[in-house]
C-alpha cells in the first residue's frame, strides 16, 4: 500500500515537469520578445520609407528584413521545442490557437514586405498589418503568463508581459510619429490618436512597475536617459499641440525616428534583463524542487526499511519519530500550496482585468461596429466621464450584453 509520503513525491515530480514545462515557455518568451524589438524597428523603417515616397531608409528597411527573418526562424525553432501534448500543457487550447495566429501571420510577412518595397500600401495599412502581427506575439507571451501555476514566476511573467505592451505602444507611436513628421502635416485625428498611445504606455509601465521586483524598476529608470526623454516630449509637443495649418517639418521624421529608437533600444535592453532574470528564476526553482524531491526518496527508503524491521508502533520510537517527520513534511506542502494559490491569484488579477477589458472592446466592436481603437477610446472616455475605472465600465458592458 502506498503510503502518504510516496504521493507527496509523485506530487513534486509532477510540479518539477510543470517547472520544466514553463521554463521552455520562458524560453520562447524571450524568443518572442527579440522578434517583436526586430519588427517593431521594420515597422518604424517601413513607414517612413513610405511616408517618404522611398527617399527614406531604403538600404536600412531592406536589411532589417534580414534580422528580422533570422528571429524569426528562431522563434519558430521554440514552437517547434513546445509539448503539443494537452494532457501536459496547461491552457494548452487557448495557447496553440494564438501561436496558429501567429504562424499564419508570419506567413503572410513576405507579401507585406513586397507592398511595402513597391509602395502599394499606405503608411497606415503597413502598421495595422504589423500592429496585428505582433499583438498576436504578446498574446502568446499573455498565455504564457496566464498558464503559469508559480506565483514567482506568474508575477515575472505579468511584469514581462505589460513591459512588452507598453514597448509596443512606444513602438507604435515610433512608426506613427515618423509618417506623420515625414507628410508634413498633422490634424485633430492624428493628435488624438498620438496622445492615445501616450496614455497606452504609461498605463502598461504602471503595471509593469507594480509587478516587478526592485532591481527591474531601478534598471528601467537607469535606462531612461534624461537627454532622450526631453527630446521625445519635446517633439511630442510639436507634433500633438494643434498649430495653424498643422504643417510639420519632414526632416523631423528623421529626429523622432533616432530619438524614439535610442529610447526603444535601452527598452530593450531591460527587456534582456528581465528575461535573463526569468530565466534564474525557472532554474533554481526546478533545483530547488529536484533537491526536497531527493530528500523526500531518502526519507521513503528509510521508511521502506523500517517498516520491514518491524511495525510502526510505540515499541519503535524510531517509527514514531518518521511518522511525525513525514506528517511535518504533509502539513508544509498543504501550507505552501495555499501561500502560492493566493500569490497566484493575486498575479492572475492584472491578466483577468485585460480580458475582461478585451471582452467589452470585442462586444462593441461587434454591436457598434467599431474598429478595436474607438471600442477602447469609448470604454476609457466613458470610464474618465463618470470617474470610474476602466475594469468596472467593462464589467458593465458585459453585464449588458443581452440587451447590446
Amino acid at each position: 500500500m502506498k503510503s502518504g509520503l510516496s504521493f507527496l513525491i509523485a506530487a513534486r515530480q509532477c510540479e518539477i515537469v510543470e517547472l520544466e514545462q514553463l521554463a521552455l515557455t520562458c524560453e520562447l518568451v524571450s524568443a518572442i520578445g527579440r522578434l517583436i524589438h526586430a519588427l517593431q524597428r521594420e515597422r518604424g523603417l517601413s513607414n517612413v520609407y513610405l511616408g517618404s515616397q522611398g527617399s527614406r531608409f531604403a538600404d536600412q528597411r531592406l536589411q532589417q528584413v534580414l534580422v528580422c527573418t533570422e528571429t524569426e526562424q528562431q522563434v519558430r525553432a521554440h514552437f517547434d521545442a513546445l509539448d503539443t501534448d494537452a494532457h501536459h500543457v496547461r491552457n494548452g487550447a487557448r495557447l496553440f490557437s494564438r501561436i496558429a495566429f501567429v504562424l499564419h501571420a508570419l506567413d503572410d510577412l513576405p507579401a507585406l514586405r513586397e507592398r511595402v518595397a513597391s509602395m502599394s500600401i499606405s503608411p497606415a495599412e503597413s502598421t495595422a498589418q504589423f500592429v496585428r502581427l505582433v499583438s498576436g506575439l504578446l498574446v502568446v507571451v499573455f498565455e504564457a503568463a496566464d498558464s503559469a501555476t508559480d506565483p514567482e514566476i506568474s508575477r515575472a511573467l505579468v511584469a514581462m508581459f505589460n513591459f512588452m505592451q507598453g514597448k509596443e505602444f512606444t513602438g507604435q507611436e515610433r512608426a506613427f510619429g515618423a509618417a506623420v513628421f515625414a507628410a508634413g502635416r498633422s490634424d485633430t485625428s492624428h493628435q488624438q490618436q498620438w496622445q492615445h498611445l501616450i496614455e497606452s504606455q504609461e498605463r502598461c509601465f504602471q503595471v509593469f512597475r507594480d509587478f516587478s521586483e526592485p532591481a527591474a524598476v531601478s534598471a528601467w529608470h537607469a535606462s531612461q536617459k534624461p537627454e532622450t526623454l526631453a527630446e521625445v516630449e519635446r517633439l511630442r509637443r510639436v507634433g500633438c499641440v494643434p498649430n495653424d495649418g498643422g504643417q510639420l517639418d519632414p526632416n523631423l521624421s528623421q529626429v523622432w525616428f533616432d530619438c524614439c529608437t535610442r529610447r526603444m533600444d535601452a527598452m530593450r535592453a531591460v527587456e534582456d534583463l528581465l528575461s535573463n532574470s526569468l530565466r534564474t528564476l525557472c532554474e533554481g526553482k526546478i533545483a530547488e524542487a529536484r533537491n526536497v524531491l531527493r530528500d523526500q526518496r531518502a526519507i521513503l527508503e528509510q521508511f521502506s526499511d523500517q517498516a520491514q524491521a518491524a511495525s510502526l508502533d510505540a515499541s519503535t520510537p524510531y517509527g514514531r519519530q518518521l511518522e511525525r517527520s513525514i506528517l511535518g513534511m504533509v502539513q508544509e506542502q498543504a501550507q505552501r500550496l495555499q501561500a502560492m494559490g493566493d500569490e497566484l491569484e493575486t498575479a492572475r488579477s492584472a491578466l483577468n482585468e485585460r480580458k475582461v477589458v478585451e471582452r467589452a472592446k470585442g462586444l462593441l466592436m461587434a454591436t457598434r461596429k467599431l474598429s478595436e481603437d474607438e471600442a477602447y477610446k469609448m470604454l476609457r472616455q466613458t470610464a474618465m466621464s463618470q470617474n470610474r475605472r476602466l475594469l468596472d465600465v467593462a464589467e458593465s458592458v458585459l453585464a449588458m450584453s443581452d440587451y447590446l
